[in-house]
């Protein structure tokens, strides 16, 4: 109340307390910088959508949980180290960070490392029906998780419309990226490196009910036995939704460039997934896998996969091409305009299908073969639209 020109007491206390409440809303509003792990967790206590919150450089810990903390498709928010080239460090402990039940956040330029279990987890808090959307990781790097044993670099579980793009995996125990019960996403423009005394099962896996993720313009070197698991086995209850009769569908994989690893790609209790414009660089032992590894009487075979205009370079380390376990329905799947380069021969693939405009032994002139720096520098008209090097950015 206003007297006089003068306000009361009561009113005074009424309104500091709201120009404080309007000044802690416009903080949160505005860019935040943080500084170690409990500014961090406050700011994150008091985010609306739109926030963003830096992070200086600087060791932050372990152990950050982030649950309910919400941005929109409209203001999305962000949490980012203020200086990319200098990122925050979260390290030890048995995981960095957790995001559970949270939606429309970019995580941005950080660093997590030497975690015993997961880095990173990113989860639908258990509440299937309601996934996590709008997820991005870009610009992470995640290494040295595990180092054995079922320890993921970045989880994933009950994710929706989400982006893994730009991001460093080096050194993990289980997958590099584990995507459980996950849909409509894409795992882009990533680095995925082997590490000696790292089990490293999986470079990529989408299993649990995953469908339509694109995985694309990544480069894998020595990144697991399977760097890409098209599929897996996952017990019934960690579905999302619930088993539909396979493990994955409707996973591409494109443009990517893959150096060793006992087998690049494996098709596992999977349907209608698709490799295409890939570059392999000397497989160690298959060119792929096509495997059944949930029961036929609940989950459909392993059927109908893709393999076209692929580059494929060998040696004598592959004897057998495409390892095929029982209970696959190997035949329905689809090879076409692959290339086929022996470096220490004049071998032939043999196929579960007759494969269709196939081309064999012409040189595909690699420089830096087994670096992302990868030059095709032949200019055979046949090898144009095939490979990694033949998918565009807008492809």
């Amino acid at each position: 109340m206003i007297r006089d020109g003068l306000l009361t007491p009561v009113t005074g206390t009424v309104m500091a307390f709201i120009v404080l409440l309007a000044c802690q809303s416009l903080a949160l509003a505005d860019d935040i910088t943080v500084h170690d792990a409990d500014e961090l967790r406050s700011a994150l206590r008091h985010a609306q959508p739109g926030a963003t919150i830096l992070l200086a450089p600087g060791n932050y810990g372990n152990g950050i949980w982030i649950e309910k903390v919400d941005g929109t498709k409209d203001q999305r928010s962000l949490i980012s180290g203020a200086d990319a080239q200098n990122p925050p460090i979260f390290m030890g402990g048995n995981e960095a960070m957790r995001f559970a039940d949270c939606n429309y956040i970019t995580l941005r330029n950080v660093k997590v490392s030497g975690c015993a279990g997961n880095g990173i987890n990113a989860d639908d808090g258990g509440s299937y029906a309601t996934p996590s959307k709008g997820m991005v990781f870009e610009n992470v790097t995640i290494e040295d998780i595990g180092p054995t044993g079922n320890r993921d670099g970045l989880k994933l579980s009950g994710l929706d419309d989400f982006v893994v793009r730009n991001c460093m995996f080096s050194g993990w125990g289980g997958s590099a990226i584990d995507m459980v019960g996950c849909h409509d996403g894409i795992v882009e423009k990533s680095r995925f490196l082997g590490k000696v005394g790292y089990s490293q099962d999986t470079g990529i896996q989408a299993k649990g009910g995953s469908a339509r993720i694109l995985v694309r313009q990544n480069f894998f070197k020595n990144a697991g036995a399977r760097a890409i698991n098209l599929g897996g086995s996952t017990g019934l209850e960690f579905f999302r939704p619930k088993p539909q009769g396979y493990e994955a569908k409707d996973i591409e994989v494109a443009g990517n460039h893959f150096v060793g690893s006992s087998a690049p790609v494996a098709y596992v209790t999977s349907i209608d997934c698709v490799v295409r414009r890939n570059t392999f660089i000397h497989p160690d032992k298959w060119v792929m896998r096509i495997l059944q590894e949930q029961p036929t009487d609940a989950f459909r075979r392993c059927q109908r996969g893709v393999f076209e205009a692929n580059l494929v370079v060998f040696d004598e380390r592959v004897q057998t091409f495409v390892n095929i376990g029982p209970n696959t329905e190997a035949e329905t799947f689809s090879f076409r305009n692959n290339a086929w380069f022996c470096t220490d021969g004049n071998r032939r693939p043999s196929l579960p299908s007759k494969e269709r405009n196939a081309l064999y032994q012409v040189n595909p002139l690699l420089a830096n073969a087994e670096t992302p720096e990868l030059e095709m520098k032949s200019k055979d008209p046949r090898l144009q639209a095939i490979g990694a090097h033949a998918l565009a950015d807008q492809d």
